[in-house]
């Protein structure tokens, strides 16, 4: 196997503000997997809050990757081994992965989600407005008719009021994310607002060692589900989760890939805990690896191709709301 990787840079439509920071631009990376005559596409998205970036991707895919993964591509249990021997880097691990797998079905000729066993369609994804000004954020509302479901990124002084003007300015269901930003007397200040608005979920609200806000919050009556994001990566976090929280976010960059991702599913099924399949900001290549399993969960937030003004890959269909996987072999999407 050939694997070759370079950096991609996603230039956002507008500025993207969470509780952490504010962007314009996304580097990532984009691997190419060669065997047989036949090339399997990945994007990798770094983890940041893991001290993650472009530059150590990169490395890591040309100095390291290259003898972990072997030369054989169906060897995915064996190279998923070796890969999680070395800690880190779980946005070039995602890139491995999903270019393993869409070399997989290009060699059958199928789409992964025909060979998983699964839907190409799944439930309708949440579109983010970020953090912005009361003005800002009405004018973004409305610019998202085509979508049924928000996420309004929280964290600020202006929470509610925020809030109250998505709501008053759409029909759309609304989810919430903290990013870690909250306080618990800033969860109980605002819980009963968040009830009578019919609010479906917040998301991460408190910082991942915070573990006692969260059993705290858990204690309120009545209250909206807690999804955990930031302080569930992979599976040996999924089974902690179910003792504070009522759901967890899978994105394919925290888990490292497609095959970690649906190990997780099978056990927050296990542990009774909803499911929310999220993403990073993406291009279509990176949000089409995840749109392969997205029939399997509660929630889907796979937004982040339509955050971007370019588009190195196309393929990904949009209905009714929801992301739509291609038809085509593997990931099902083509370079642009």
């Amino acid at each position: 196997m050939e694997l070759r990787a370079q950096k991609v840079s996603l230039v956002l439509a507008e500025t993207f503000t969470i509780s952490r920071q504010s962007r314009d631009v996304e580097e990532v990376v984009h691997a190419q997997l060669e065997h047989d005559g036949i090339i399997g596409y990945g994007e990798g998205a770094p983890i940041d809050y893991l001290g993650e970036t472009q530059e150590s991707m990169i490395a890591f895919l040309e100095e390291e990757a290259p003898t972990l993964i072997g030369g054989d591509p169906y060897a995915r249990e064996y190279i998923g081994r070796r890969l999680a021997m070395r800690p880190g880097e779980r946005g070039a691990k995602q890139a491995i992965d999903s270019a393993l797998h869409d070399w997989l079905g290009k060699r059958l000729g199928e789409p992964l989600w025909r060979v998983f066993g699964l839907s190409p369609t799944s439930p309708p994804t949440s579109y983010t407005i970020g953090i912005d000004t009361i003005e800002g954020t009405i004018d973004r509302t409305r610019r998202a008719g085509r979508f049924q479901v928000l996420k309004l990124k929280v964290g600020g002084p202006d929470d509610l009021e925020r809030l109250q003007a998505v709501r008053d300015n759409t029909k759309a269901r609304i989810r919430i994310d903290g990013n870690e930003g909250w306080t618990l007397e800033t969860a109980r200040d605002l819980m009963p607002v968040l009830v009578e608005m019919g609010v479906e979920f917040v998301e991460q609200p408190f910082p991942v060692a915070d573990l006692d806000s969260f059993r705290a919050l858990r204690e309120l009556s009545p209250r909206i589900p807690v999804i955990v994001d930031e302080g569930c990566q992979d599976l040996l976090d999924v089974a902690r989760v179910a003792s504070y929280a009522d759901g967890i976010n899978i994105k394919i960059a925290k888990a490292a890939g497609i095959r970690e991702a649906l190990r997780m599913v099978h056990a927050a099924r296990a542990l009774g805990l909803q499911i929310m399949l999220g993403c990073m900001i993406e291009s279509e290549l990176g949000i089409a690896a995840a749109a392969q399993i997205a029939s399997l969960v509660d929630y889907v937030d796979l937004d982040g191709h339509f955050l971007i003004s370019n588009s190195p890959f196309t393929g990904l269909g949009f209905r009714d709301g929801g992301v739509v996987a291609s038809a085509e072999p593997g990931l099902g999407v083509r370079p642009e």
